[in-house]
């Protein structure tokens, strides 16, 4: 990997956003960020359990360690992720 490649989502620290709030719902939760009006849902619980381990992790990939999710799911949770950072619900953070 070069040193203008970007690290793998895996391989990025994240966490949510200080400005984004979390409210616990039977299929997951509802992320509202305060700045931008927006509102995500978090159609599953695991996908709100590995966002909730995210600031505490090294890693996305220590995260899915931490939440027990399948190899198989992560890119499915991936996919999810990134969203979750195009919508600024989830930023890079120092690690």
């Amino acid at each position: 990997m070069t040193t203008l490649e970007a690290p793998q989502l895996s391989e990025r620290a994240l966490e949510l956003h200080p400005r984004v709030a979390l409210r616990p719902e039977p299929f997951g939760a509802l992320a509202y960020h305060y700045d931008t009006r927006r509102l995500v849902f978090l159609k599953h619980p695991d996908v709100v359990r590995v966002v909730r381990a995210l600031g505490n992790a090294a890693t996305v990939a220590d995260a899915f360690d931490h939440c027990d999710i399948d190899p198989a799911r992560r890119p499915a949770f991936e996919r999810a992720l990134a969203s979750l950072l195009d919508s600024e619900m989830l930023h890079d953070r120092a690690r």
